[in-house]
């Protein structure tokens, strides 16, 4: 197969020896696969694959047909269409998936598409509801909304019937947000201007949290997701105590496999009723070949790109 690697920073595509599945497990064909912030971080020496995964082939989500399935697999799965998230390794042409992190694709979704689809919308699913307990008429805002996990939590938050408030750096893709269901569209900027908040999605970090605090209404909650503007921020904790705030954080790429498998099916559950009828999509930024991972990642580093960057995959 042919795989990116990380080797002393570099992308390199080289050739590895198949993968082959283990009890539990399916071999996906990969035919695309998204770029997240954490392959960013990884390629820098600053999140390592979790034990069990390939050390230094990134990738957190891929879409493609099973090839092959281990012990235990449903005979049935061979041949099927599928996207999921794992703990690395997905930017290649195989990957080894466990077969209870596997979500089916509908026929008319391209491969592109299905591609940078398992992260964003696991990771946005499970940070509203899980950790955020998000309900019907409730106000949320999502910082950093253009990107893939923020047009997920979008689209998710509209269907569950909440007030969507996106927040993004600029107003370009305002119209874009409004489409896929956001009531109100924003700077950041114009977060101080907020009050009555009762669910913050963070997914910029430092440099919008305390911005965002400030606009909880009483008992809100903030949900940590991503920190790409920073990690360590300032916090009145007079303001937490005056509204009883909840602040929590989450990651997926950490958590044991029978999680995982639970927050697949949660999210899956909600993708088999929206994904087909294409009350959800997940808009391309761009799209590269796997040879072009050093322009894709330069491109991903780049603010102003609404949805996911995408790499193709062709092993022959």
């Amino acid at each position: 197969m042919k795989a990116l690697t990380l080797c002393e920073g570099r992308l390199e595509v080289v050739q590895r020896d198949d993968p082959l599945p283990g009890p539990g497990e399916v071999v996906v064909g990969v035919r695309a696969c998204g770029i997240n912030a954490a392959d960013l971080l990884q390629r820098r020496g600053l999140y390592p694959a979790p034990p069990g995964w390939t050390p230094d082939v990134p990738g957190l989500e891929m879409a493609g047909l099973v090839l092959g399935i281990g012990a235990g697999v449903d005979a049935s799965l061979e041949g099927r269409r599928v996207c999921a998230i794992v703990g690395g390794g997905a930017q290649a042409t195989r990957c080894r998936v466990p077969a209870a992190h596997l979500i089916g694709l509908p026929e008319d979704v391209d491969w592109v598409e299905a591609g940078g689809v398992a992260e964003a919308v696991l990771t946005a699913h499970d940070a509203l509801l899980s950790q955020g307990h998000l309900r019907a008429g409730e106000r949320v805002l999502i910082s950093g909304a253009a990107g893939g996990v923020g047009v997920a939590a979008v689209q998710i938050a509209h269907s569950l019937g909440a007030h969507v408030v996106a927040v993004t750096r600029d107003d370009t893709h305002h119209s874009a947000l409004a489409d896929l269901g956001a009531s109100q569209t924003i700077t950041l900027e114009q977060v101080q201007d907020l009050s009555g908040i009762d669910l913050v999605l963070e997914l910029l970090g430092a440099a919008h949290l305390e911005r965002a605090l400030g606009a909880l209404g009483p008992h809100g909650r903030v949900v940590v997701i991503g920190v790409g503007a920073g990690s360590r921020a300032s916090i009145d904790l007079l303001t937490l105590m005056n509204r009883r705030v909840v602040l929590t954080g989450s990651t997926l790429r950490s958590r044991e496999h029978d999680e995982k498998a639970a927050v697949t099916a949660a999210a899956a559950a909600w993708l088999n009723e929206h994904w087909p009828t294409r009350d959800f999509h997940m808009p391309i930024a761009q799209r590269f070949d796997l040879a072009e991972a050093e322009a894709a990642y330069e491109a991903f580093a780049r603010p102003g790109k609404f949805g996911k960057i995408v790499l193709s995959c062709d092993d022959t």
